[in-house]
């Protein structure tokens, strides 16, 4: 460990009262109070400050300008008020005492913290008007100070959630250079006041004395002593309020690459890993740390919770040198002695170090032979699969894929398996197609060592250059062992027929480089008892949320890269399926299978060259649904692949086996399918997926599709006769009850029942129906209602789908020639 170096900045936050400490301006040996204070902050070990960019001056004019009297009591001096809110709105300008900074040095590693105040999401139009004005002018002076960060008030009220998306959307436009950060809690502590029977707390008006200042960054509106046992037990639609706003916000801004989280950690988190787990997955810029965050340990000392704890690890393992947003925590309310009998500010700054030096993700990542070692520096990095029939690759990415210990340890095993099984002869023909340069074949001739069998081995090779490797490697180190053949395994000709065919052909979804086809062309070498090993491969694939990498595919804006798949080492993703069947036990597991593909094949129709017919054996098509517990915005879908070499050996990066068949492999990375549009799925909802991998006499290629449903329970308790007595009227199911900010608060412990479709009374439609094993909904006779009123059923409703991606291959395609 002692290379080890720090992923995380660790950030202080100031208050207007640390910034205007009289004692500061006696400094001598600083010209400036915030240049002493910025000394000092970086003397203790911090990387960077948080500064309230105005002062409570700033806030008094505004207010006399913007909240005043309206109707008949309008008097002079508020004529007065109201011809300089005028003037202040055609020229917005800050007064000399209004603001904390004014030189550029000053601004050096700060973090700019905006008017906590200013309320984008006002009940009031025109306040919300002036807000934003007001917004667009702090952030217009940061640009002109070079600050490279402002960190946003909170949103509040979820209904005008998209009003604050609006002006956020537009000062992001306005100050290009400039990253906005967020400001949000997990969840709103308020609706556990609901829950214990008292109404939630409400925002205070922007008029009220009492309200949050800009200088700090105010805590959640209930205390957390009274929420601390109760997280576990909250519905989960309460703890969507907050997400659901940020969703609609980062939504309204259209995925900006310049809007990011700073998640507040003030409440005590929940208990539901599902819920946290999709924080680590949106881009967070900043974590914020109050010292009331911290529990004091055995000796006094400030220590996190067990569950912060995970959390925060959690986010340190998303952040390497490539990451778009670099988590920093910001510490608050710890200067001086803090909030804890021993240990002082030192103990918050230190603890946080320990906890990211310690973390299992960074232990990893400088662990050589690790698969984070090994990949540091491009997780969550897009990179295009290889065309191995197209493109001949070069020596270094041959170097690359042969660090792979795992890999080539498993095939040595599985040759050595085949030769101990195959019966006694004089020796036993092998031949390895798409040797590259050359380490299977040395593994194999291992094997044949071990197993003390004579073998005449082959190596087909069409790369001209990785060819040339292979020569010397048989002159130098083979001893001319080793039978090399030039060309297409399509098209070369062997002197005889092997017994055991082997190749490295598998991509991260299995068949997404071609190994069937491939393989297809190099069968005829094989004996017909012979044996290949690979003797099989499954695709499997999961639906997937990260804003990160939904916006590296939508980079440069190219129609074509958010159809295209890419090879990616996931990081800062979250799987959204669960491993549950679901209410209505309609779904399968978090990852499910695609398809297979098994070798040697002998059903397929053959021409006189022993090559098929066709490539129509190879389509493909598959349609998968997943159960979704928690509610979560779908950016695509994980594809995983797992082989088996021979008997029980394998190879594998599907998530929850890959430890068990080839832990630490190195050589594959997973499939992300991205997909143009995002789809939010609420909790406890159904996703079915349609997946195909089809051909042409040219190409390969995949498309893909997804179709969103709710489940809901009916009932024909209320069946009425009209024109139409043979069809029922549907009854009005029970409405679930919607909390303050308009979200719909849905238990996650039940199925929901929502609103009936609006075509409903339509005379041809009826409520749709997934039963268990049923590939697709269908309609629901009258029948299976029942006779009887108050017969009851459960279905689906449908609630979004996505547009066919990469019909007819048009974005990306895998060639065959």
């Amino acid at each position: 460990m002692s290379d080890w170096h720090s992923s995380i900045n660790i950030a202080t936050l100031l208050t207007l009262e640390d910034v205007q400490k009289p004692e500061l301006l006696a400094d001598p040996d600083h010209e400036t109070p915030l240049l002493k204070l910025a000394a000092d902050t970086h003397a203790k070990g911090y990387d960077a400050l948080c500064v309230p960019l105005t002062t409570e001056r700033w806030r008094t004019r505004w207010r006399e300008m913007c909240l005043i009297a309206t109707g008949e009591d309008r008097d002079t001096a508020t004529v007065a008020a109201e011809r300089r809110a005028e003037e202040w709105r055609e020229k917005p300008a800050f007064l000399l005492d209004e603001v904390t900074l004014t030189r550029l040095d000053e601004a050096a590693n700060v973090i700019a913290v905006v008017s906590d105040w200013l309320e984008l999401d006002s009940e009031d139009d025109w306040l919300r008007h002036d807000f934003e004005i007001a917004l667009q002018q702090e952030l217009a002076y940061a640009t002109y100070l070079n600050i490279g960060t402002a960190i946003l008030p909170p949103p509040r009220n979820r209904a005008h959630a998209a009003s604050y998306g609006r002006a956020i959307g537009a000062a992001l436009a306005a100050n290009p250079a400039l990253h906005l950060s967020l400001r949000l809690p997990i969840y709103d502590p308020a609706v556990f006041q609901a829950q214990a029977g008292k109404p939630p707390a409400s925002p205070a008006p922007v008029s009220v004395p009492g309200s949050p200042s800009p200088a700090t960054f105010s805590p959640s509106r209930a205390s957390v002593s009274s929420v601390g046992s109760s997280v576990a037990r909250a519905p989960e639609g309460d703890l969507n309020g907050n997400w659901e706003m940020w969703d609609v916000i980062r939504s309204v801004c259209d995925y900006h690459p310049h809007l990011s989280l700073t998640l507040d950690l003030t409440p005590p988190l929940p208990s539901g890993a599902g819920i946290l787990d999709r924080w680590a997955a949106e881009p967070l810029r900043h974590v914020f740390l109050p010292s009331s965050a911290f529990i004091a340990n055995a000796k006094g000392y400030p220590v996190l919770p067990k569950g912060t704890q995970s959390f925060i690890r959690d986010i340190i393992k998303a952040s390497t040198s490539r990451s778009l947003f670099r988590p920093a925590i910001v510490l608050g309310g710890v200067a001086g002695a803090g909030a804890h009998a021993r240990g002082g500010e030192g103990a918050y700054l230190q603890y946080v170090r320990h906890l990211e030096k310690t973390s299992p993700a960074i232990v990893a990542q400088n662990t050589p032979g690790t698969v984070e070692h090994y990949a540091y520096g491009y997780q969550d990095y897009l990179q295009s699969p290889l065309q191995p029939l197209m493109d001949n690759l070069q020596s270094l990415t041959y170097q690359t894929f042969e660090k792979d210990p795992v890999k080539y340890r498993n095939y040595e095993e599985a040759v050595f398996k085949a030769l101990v099984d195959w019966p006694a002869a004089e020796h036993v023909t092998i031949c390895v197609a798409g040797a590259g340069r050359g380490p299977l074949v040395a593994r194999c001739l291992t094997a044949a060592d071990r197993a003390r069998r004579k073998v005449v081995l082959y190596a087909v090779e069409k790369n001209p250059n990785a060819y040339v490797t292979l020569q010397h490697r048989n002159a130098t180190e083979w001893e001319e062992r080793v039978k090399l053949f030039y060309g297409d395994m399509r098209a070369v000709e062997l002197p005889a027929q092997v017994d055991i065919l082997v190749s490295e052909l598998l991509g991260s979804f299995g068949d997404n480089e071609l190994s069937p086809e491939c393989l297809d062309g190099a069968q005829r070498f094989l004996q017909p008892n012979g044996i290949s090993i690979p003797a099989s491969y499954t695709s499997w694939l999961a639906p997937l949320s990260s804003s990160k990498l939904h916006n590296e595919a939508r980079r440069g804006n190219d129609v074509k890269a958010v159809e295209t798949t890419y090879v990616v080492m996931f990081k800062a993703v979250k799987i959204l399926s669960g491993a549950g069947p679901g209410a209505g036990k309609r779904c399968g597991g978090a990852i499910q299978e695609c398809w297979e593909f098994e070798h040697p094949r002998r059903d397929v129709p053959l021409d006189a060259r022993g090559l098929p017919l066709t490539n129509s054996h190879n389509v493909r098509s598959k349609t998968l649904n997943f159960h979704i517990p928690h509610a979560g915005v779908l950016h695509g879908f994980a594809g995983y692949f797992e082989a088996v070499l021979y008997g029980d050996i394998g190879l594998s990066i599907h998530p929850e086996r890959m430890d068990a068949v080839s832990k630490d492999m190195l050589s594959w990375f997973p499939l992300f399918i991205p997909i143009k549009d995002p789809l939010y799925l609420p909790s406890n909802s159904e996703l079915q997926v349609s997946i195909w991998r089809l051909t042409n006499k040219r190409q390969v290629w995949y498309e893909w599709y997804a179709e969103s449903f709710m489940p809901v329970s009916y009932t024909t308790a209320s069946v009425e006769k009209d024109a139409s007595p043979a069809l029922p009227r549907m009854p009005l199911p029970r409405f679930p009850s919607i909390d303050s900010r308009g979200s719909l608060l849905t238990s996650s412990q039940s199925t929901p029942v929502v609103a009936a479709s609006p075509l409903v009374d339509a005379v041809d439609v009826f409520p749709f129906d997934r039963r268990a094993g049923s590939p697709s909904p269908r309609f629901v006779t009258r029948e299976e209602l029942g006779a009887e009123d108050g017969a009851r059923g459960e279905g689906v409703v449908k609630i979004g789908q996505t547009a066919l991606h990469n019909p007819g291959g048009r974005s990306c395609w895998i060639g065959l020639m």
